[in-house]
């Protein structure tokens, strides 16, 4: 019973994973107003508390939330509600008891990669909420609130072995820095195709949508997301084999990273991030409601890997 168990788990992983192999050598035509990240001219002013889309497109702690439809997919729980502005939400909660939630590190990742240049929807979080539905009122566990707006209509996803930026410095530092997160379920079903716009202007945006699986370890089964001892014991680069870097990374998504990501781009990543200062990484964690000596922890071992990060050509050079 116990192989056959394993057999079973390791099939729904397999299939999971399905399609998302090694990214083809040719990258896909890039369409007209096709971009996923924006270089920041103004990271030093950016506001990673209420994020790209700021305070004014916040859910209300205090507002009632109306149950539109619970979620029917996926491991975590969540629900689609409606405020009292009229505007949906989509909420991913904890189970109750998990401690290894995906809604916080939702949270902080999309704060981090929104502030060095990378599309993200807006989300935001809430420790409670009151929602309303057929059995009257109630108090809800928070979660992840991510916001339905007419300025971004999701049209599709994208694959990361066929799309327009493969190979791109862009593209190369999301894996990096996905890495660098601990990121495990890099599965193309939680990449978004975005259609956004401002005013006439409509641009497509390739977007790492759930990025929420973080945080932790990548072992290949059963990794640990959400969970700063884990976070802290798992290394980032190993080496550098052949011009390539060796990823400390366990996980279903090895692909992404076997022999193709040079030092060059594993420092230009770093860099970028390591532009946030203190501060701001701060604000990102309690836009989700870390506790502060959590964060502090978080943030010394994101430090860590951000300098590895940008001595690795030295390193290599040397070598």
């Amino acid at each position: 019973m116990r192989f056959a168990t394993i057999a079973l788990v390791a099939g729904m992983f397999g299939a999971s994973c399905a399609g998302v192999g090694r990214p083809q050598v040719q990258n896909a035509p890039r369409p007209p107003g096709a971009s996923m990240w924006v270089e920041p001219t103004d990271i030093a002013s950016r506001d990673l508390y209420n994020g790209p889309w700021g305070a004014a497109n916040a859910p209300d702690p205090k507002d009632v939330y109306e149950l539109v439809e619970l979620k029917h997919t996926g491991v975590n729980l969540g629900m689609t509600v409606k405020d009292s502005k009229g505007r949906e939400w989509s909420v991913k909660q904890p189970f109750p008891g998990n401690l290894d939630s995906e809604a916080p590190v939702e949270v902080v990742v999309s704060r981090l990669l929104s502030a060095i240049g990378y599309h993200q929807p807006p989300v935001y979080h809430l420790p409670a909420f009151t929602l309303k539905d057929d059995l009257g009122r109630r108090v809800e566990t928070g979660g992840r609130f991510r916001l339905k707006t007419e300025q971004l209509k999701e049209i599709g996803m994208w694959d990361w072995a066929d799309n327009p930026f493969v190979g791109t410095k862009e593209y190369q530092g999301l894996i990096v820095l996905l890495t660098m997160f601990n990121s495990t379920d890099l599965k193309n079903s939680n990449n978004s195709l975005y259609e956004h716009r401002d005013g006439d202007l409509v641009e497509q945006w390739y977007v790492a949508r759930d990025v929420g699986s973080a945080f932790g370890d990548t072992h290949f089964m059963a990794p640990r997301k959400n969970h700063v001892e884990s976070f802290e014991q798992m290394p980032f680069v190993l080496g550098v084999t052949n011009g390539f870097v060796d990823f400390a990374y366990k996980g279903w998504y090895k692909n992404l990273l076997k022999e193709r990501i040079t030092p060059e781009e594993v420092a230009w990543a770093s860099n970028l991030l390591g532009r946030l200062s203190d501060q701001q990484m701060h604000d990102a964690f309690r836009a989700a409601h870390y506790e502060p000596e959590i964060a502090n922890r978080f943030i010394a071992k994101l430090r860590e890997k951000i300098q590895q990060g940008r001595s690795l050509p030295l390193a290599a050079a040397r070598n």
